[in-house]
């Protein structure tokens, strides 16, 4: 009989995704994402101006915040600015969210604009990271629809799709998606973003109780990519077809 993990998952099932587009009513691109019992909202902006270092250049710029309310945690996370400084790991995280979403955008057709992905976490339970790539993907390419609409956007500047999702060795299996149970004994914790390209934009990898060895690290990456294929066409399902601009002759 096959074993079946806490949830009644099996070891290559992603969580149970629910996506709610235009979830606020203010921002460019906003979405409510729902793996498992994590949720993730992710907003887009669009500011007309760039960092300093890009004024000048016709380029844009695309730049995450992330951040986890006090109690999206079982005990009460401190507010970073109750702190006064960010965490080391929010840092990582947004760093992470901005870099994953840079890497399938033309920032050239996108001109001298930022666009500001803001990733809140209002309930954690392990792939928060993950779950925030995924959902901010859809909250960009809503304001890239909007900015088109006003006449903003001649041409499509998004490449690909991009995912994320999380994968570990827990009790010597290889488990997909995990959640804070599974990841909070994991033997080896990772997280992939990829594009639909099937080509890699970020493998975060650590033996946290033990090493883990190539072909173990094979079977990861082949799993995680099954995972992100699911999760392209759950984004697809909300936001079509991504040549949502016909290109120019």
């Amino acid at each position: 009989m096959e074993k079946l993990r806490n949830d009644g998952r099996k070891f290559d099932d992603i969580r149970e995704v629910r996506i709610t587009n235009n979830y606020l009513m203010h921002a460019e691109g906003s979405v409510l994402i729902e793996m498992g019992n994590t949720k993730v909202i992710c907003t887009a902006s669009v500011e007309e101006k760039v960092p300093p270092f890009l004024k000048g250049s016709g380029t844009g710029w695309v730049t995450a915040e992330y951040g986890m309310l006090p109690r999206s945690t079982e005990v009460r996370k401190i507010r970073d600015s109750s702190r006064g400084k960010i965490d080391g790991r929010t840092q990582e995280i947004q760093r992470l969210i901005g870099r994953a979403l840079r890497s399938v955008v033309d920032l050239n057709i996108l001109g001298e604009r930022t666009v500001w992905i803001d990733c809140d976490v209002i309930q954690a339970d392990g792939g928060t990271r993950t779950a925030s790539i995924t959902g901010a993907y859809i909250a960009l390419i809503e304001a890239l629809k909007r900015m088109h609409e006003k006449g903003q956007l001649n041409n499509n500047p998004i490449k690909n799709f991009v995912s994320a999702i999380s994968i570990g060795i827990v009790d010597d299996d290889i488990m997909l998606d995990l959640c804070y149970e599974e990841d909070s004994r994991a033997q080896v914790d990772m997280n992939i973003v990829m594009t639909d390209k099937g080509e890699f934009i970020e493998i975060q990898g650590t033996g946290e109780t033990s090493p883990f060895n190539g072909r173990e690290l094979q079977d990861m990456l082949f799993l995680a990519e099954k995972g992100c294929k699911l999760l392209f066409k759950k984004q697809e399902e909300i936001i079509g077809d991504i040549d949502f601009i016909e290109k120019k002759s």
